[in-house]
């Protein structure tokens, strides 16, 4: 390269090779001013491809690049950026008319002035992405964001619960209620009563995130349904609760003949809230494509939701399960089901119960075994890991009822136990013996029990010693690698 700035030079001639001998060819001095228009747009669109903001620094270089960059703003996808420390109303009579985003993560009380008078500008705003916002900066922009946007595609609301109890409720005129070209659509701890009427004018709409929902922003199974039906392109559902009063369900009123809406592109839900809502939610929908699907409970005493396995089995894209995790750690207790051609990071399914109790965790863990029983009898590995329990609480639980986990795991093949666990579970396994040693987990040939010891570990030996005699031996592992763990 030359040590001039905008001139390519070749230093040394390209030599080719041929039968007669070799050939020089020397390049010629070329200049990047010598390159054409559409050399120089093809440049610039690969330069941008990292960053569509980096345009500012190719049209401060020389007139002719800036033409060409304000002449194809649409093949750069040029936009401006406002933040709230950016002064916005200087910017915007600069700079042509291009598409706004709007983004902040830092808004502090005296930052609202600039996010404002960029929302103003309501016909070219087509991103807006803020967190931390405050009670007063909410109602200011719910009060301005009235007014229909025509071009936001992506629009990222979060609300801090320590601004304040509860987020001031987005108003039925929200975007005027119609958002045509929304495609994300991002809430935390905002209430938006009105959202299933917003949902509906949005059928672009391809991801679907509202978490922690307030009571304030209840919206009912039926309601849900109703504005989901429009979105067939929706790809990813996520519907978390605040807390369990946030999800007051009352029962459902579904008809048995009602037809179940499908939504032929989701493949991600996630949920937290009451098994009735939830239950009331799968018995109306069908995900033909499903891969993962993510339920997060709250405690209770009755976890119904018999709609639960024949959502997951009318999946077209389910899997027989090979591999299980549960897990009972100090304030959940939690199921991983993998389909055999998944890694342990993506399971296809998660439950988790929010409690503390090891008696509930291992009460929850006992109702959905069973109630997945016939999808659990190929499973050939279950792995269990506590965190944070000690044989303290030995005696806070019937230990038989880990016999009802591992009753439908008729296949399982290997069972790895991390040592949490192992107080709770030995003495369950050492009541089979004589005629119950294969009441449960007939085809187990492997057993890993990590640092089990003391009266634990003896408790497990009985169980082993019985297996042995019975014909049908257990391989135990004294260790449980160190990367088999969370």
């Amino acid at each position: 390269m030359s040590s001039r700035p905008g001139m390519c030079v070749a230093r040394h001639p390209e030599e080719f090779s041929n039968q007669q001998g070799r050939i020089t060819i020397p390049f010629q001095r070329v200049t990047i001013e010598s390159l054409p228009d559409n050399v120089l747009l093809d440049i610039f669109d690969f330069y941008l491809f990292t960053g569509s903001l980096r345009w500012l620094k190719l049209v401060h270089i020389c007139r002719r690049w800036r033409y060409i960059v304000f002449g194809s703003p649409h093949r750069l996808d040029l936009q401006l950026e406002c933040k709230a420390t950016t002064p916005v109303r200087e910017m915007l009579h600069i700079w042509p008319p291009l598409p706004i985003i709007i983004s902040d993560q830092k808004l502090t009380p005296l930052s609202g002035d600039n996010i404002i008078a960029a929302l103003e500008r309501h016909d070219r705003v087509c991103e807006i992405d803020l967190s931390f916002i405050k009670s007063p900066l909410l109602e200011r922009l719910a009060t301005v964001m009235q007014e229909p946007f025509p071009v936001l595609t992506y629009l990222d609301l979060r609300y801090s619960s320590c601004y304040g109890p509860t987020a001031p409720a987005l108003p039925d005129t929200f975007l005027d209620g119609f958002a045509p070209r929304l495609e994300s659509l991002y809430l935390f701890a905002i209430p938006f009563p009105a959202l299933p009427k917003l949902i509906l004018s949005a059928r672009d709409l391809v991801d679907l995130w509202l978490s922690s929902v307030p009571h304030t922003g209840y919206i009912s199974p039926e309601a849900m349904v109703t504005c989901l039906s429009a979105l067939t392109k929706l790809e990813f559902l996520t519907l978390r609760f605040q807390s369990r009063s946030s999800c007051p369900y009352r029962g459902s009123q579904r008809s048995p003949l009602e037809t179940r809406i499908v939504l032929p592109a989701l493949t991600e839900l996630d949920f937290q809230g009451v098994s009735g809502y939830l239950d009331d939610l799968l018995a109306r929908i069908d995900t033909p494509v499903i891969r993962r699907t993510k339920i997060t409970f709250f405690n209770q005493d009755i976890f119904g939701t018999p709609h639960l396995l024949e959502f997951v089995s009318r999946a077209a894209t389910l899997r027989p399960f090979k591999r299980v995790r549960l897990y009972c750690y100090d304030n959940i207790g939690q199921i991983e089901l993998h389909p055999i051609d998944r890694n342990y990071g993506c399971p296809f399914l998660r439950i988790t119960v929010l409690c503390h109790l090891i008696d509930w965790q291992v009460s929850f863990l006992v109702h959905i075994c069973n109630q997945f029983s016939p999808l659990l009898s190929s499973v050939q590995s279950l792995y269990i890991r506590s965190q944070y329990v000690n044989e303290d609480r030995e005696d806070d639980m019937d230990h038989a009822r880990w016999l009802e986990i591992f009753r439908p795991f008729i296949a399982l093949q290997s069972l790895r136990i991390k040592p949490g666990v192992v107080p709770f579970i030995a003495p369950a396994l050492q009541e089979l013996t004589g005629d119950r040693v294969m009441e449960v987990l007939p085809a187990l040939h492997s057993i890993s029990l990590g640092n089990a010891s003391g009266s634990a570990a003896r408790a497990l030996d009985q169980f082993i010693a019985a297996r042995q005699l019975s014909g049908h031996p257990v391989t135990v592992q004294s260790r449980i690698p160190r990367n088999n763990g969370r």
